[in-house]
């Protein structure tokens, strides 16, 4: 047979694989991707809820005690049970040592003024300021409940 006579013909390009359905490697990837994603929103969900019980916790047990001294000297109970989380000699500490622990890996030291001279001697007076009362309670509720998401 000679080069003219054979029936040549021109190269074709084969079709494109379909995008669906996937190869069996993205289905797995896929699926790896959303347990991640799953582990995840869990782990969030689990850790806001450990938040949202314990400022329940906080603001049942201070609203619990009647107004004025009794609310500051349960803040100051509450923030010592969450201390004992942080530190294992919080129960010992007392004055500016405590107040020390209290302001330790804050940017601000929140409990270094009149907040913290409340705190320490609020549960001792005769009649309490509510407004200084609700101002300690804010920040020890922050503080008692960072504490206590931290624990182990």
């Amino acid at each position: 047979m000679s080069p003219a006579q054979l029936p040549l013909r021109d190269v074709h390009e084969p079709a494109a694989p379909p995008w669906w359905p996937p190869a069996p490697g993205w289905w797995v990837g896929a699926g790896i991707v959303l347990v991640v994603v799953a582990i995840l929103a869990w782990l969030r969900w689990r850790r806001l809820q450990r938040r949202r019980r314990a400022g329940e916790l906080f603001d049942r047990t201070v609203n619990a005690a009647a107004a004025g001294p009794a609310q500051v000297a349960a803040i100051s109970g509450l923030l010592r049970r969450a201390a004992r989380l942080q530190a294992p000699d919080a129960a010992t500490r007392e004055g500016e040592a405590w107040l020390e622990l209290l302001d330790r890996g804050r940017a601000i030291p929140d409990f270094d003024g009149a907040v913290g001279r409340l705190l320490l001697e609020g549960a001792f007076r005769v009649h309490v300021d509510p407004a200084e009362v609700e101002a300690l309670r804010v920040l020890a509720r922050a503080r008692f409940v960072d504490w206590m998401q931290a624990r182990p």
